[in-house]
């Protein structure tokens, strides 16, 4: 790939039903008030964590990382694969000293004092050099910094002990808002005992969840050459590895009371840029929210039609898209200048290829 720049912006209109997908440290959902206007609002933490999930699932990909604070067993695992005749205890022991001579505090009960992420490959080299005598923490940590996990690329690393171990984000990810006002409601719930006396009456349980349900415009991108370089320059890993985030933008879920209210959708509309200027998000397009009509025709379309015209609109201020992608639930809205996919499939064979001539 050459020096010039490459982004990946992906912009999507998806309904939820009743739900609460996201609540803040109250139990309601999660609100954000923009253009003046109360608004529902999901936390790109929660859709990043569901989107990593979904690579771990259902990705062919080999090198994901794990983010614990238990990654000090993590490694005595591995280092137990290379030496099975070690006990758990003294495996502990390797994985300590391997930590902490790479830079990484430790607690008294063998944790690590802060999330890490740790990519599988890391791990596993990293194993090869806890199981020799002497530790160089130059070569442990040039292990940290090499073979970064797909997950750790896009979504990044940061180490408090140790700066020179900071990965930056080659992603990034939107709060999800409603391109609305919302207002939250309740739901008042009883749970019966299915063992009390017949003379006896009432619920065993009382209780009421927060709701909303919402049109959310979503947006996220990739700096795909940032991403290229950070898996190490592999042309074939960076295309698999993009449409796997692409996929799972579009797939992926936060799971927040989900089985209260089973609100498993799929996007409405979706549109797809490789730009060669800058990241472009279309929030802008909601930033008067759409009010339904007397036909209470609901908020899909007008939201589609929204994030549409500011696909037009934005190019009085950046370049054209090298290329744009959409696809739809439902016909009747088409996006000038941009390739119609008919299936998600095919955007991402699409998209691939576009990939393989770009990087």
């Amino acid at each position: 790939m050459s020096k010039e720049k490459l982004f990946l912006d992906i912009h999507v209109i998806q309904t939820l039903p009743p739900s609460n997908i996201n609540r803040d440290d109250t139990g309601s959902p999660k609100t954000a008030v923009y253009g003046g206007v109360r608004r529902a609002r999901v936390s790109s933490q929660s859709w990043k964590k569901a989107m990593r999930d979904y690579f771990k699932e259902n990705g062919n990909l080999s090198n994901v990382g794990v983010r614990s604070l238990d990654v000090v067993s993590f490694l005595a695992e591995k280092i137990r694969e290379l030496k099975p005749e070690l006990s758990m205890e003294d495996a502990v022991n390797k994985s300590v000293k391997t930590f902490n001579a790479a830079g990484i505090s430790t607690t008294k009960d063998n944790r690590v004092k802060a999330l890490f992420f740790l990519g599988k490959e890391q791990a596993d080299n990293l194993a090869k050099e806890a199981v020799k005598d002497n530790l160089d923490k130059k070569v442990l940590q040039e292990i940290l910094n090499s073979n970064i996990a797909i997950d750790i690329a896009l979504f990044g690393r940061m180490v408090a002990d140790d700066a020179s171990l900071n990965e930056d984000a080659s992603a990034q990810i939107a709060h999800a808002i409603s391109t609305h006002g919302v207002q939250s409601e309740f739901d008042f719930y009883t749970a019966l005992d299915d063992l009390s006396k017949e003379d006896q009456s009432g619920a065993g349980m009382l209780g009421t969840i927060e709701y909303n349900s919402s049109t959310l415009y979503r947006y996220g991108n990739v700096a795909l050459h940032e991403f290229y370089h950070q898996l190490n320059e592999n042309k074939s890993q960076t295309i698999e590895a993009t449409k796997l985030f692409v996929e799972a933008f579009l797939n992926s879920l936060p799971t927040g009371k989900m089985n209260s209210f089973a609100n498993q959708t799929v996007p409405s509309s979706v549109v797809i840029s490789l730009r060669k200027d800058r990241p472009v998000s279309f929030v802008s397009a909601f930033e008067t929210a759409i009010k339904t009509k007397l036909s209470q025709e609901g908020y899909v379309n007008e939201s589609i039609e929204a994030m549409f015209k500011e696909h037009k609109n934005v190019q009085r201020f950046v370049e054209k898209p090298e290329i744009s992608f959409y696809l739809n639930l439902s016909e009747g809205h088409s996006l000038e200048g941009a390739k119609e996919e008919l299936s998600l499939s095919d955007l991402l064979h699409d998209l691939g290829e576009e990939l393989d001539n770009r990087l």
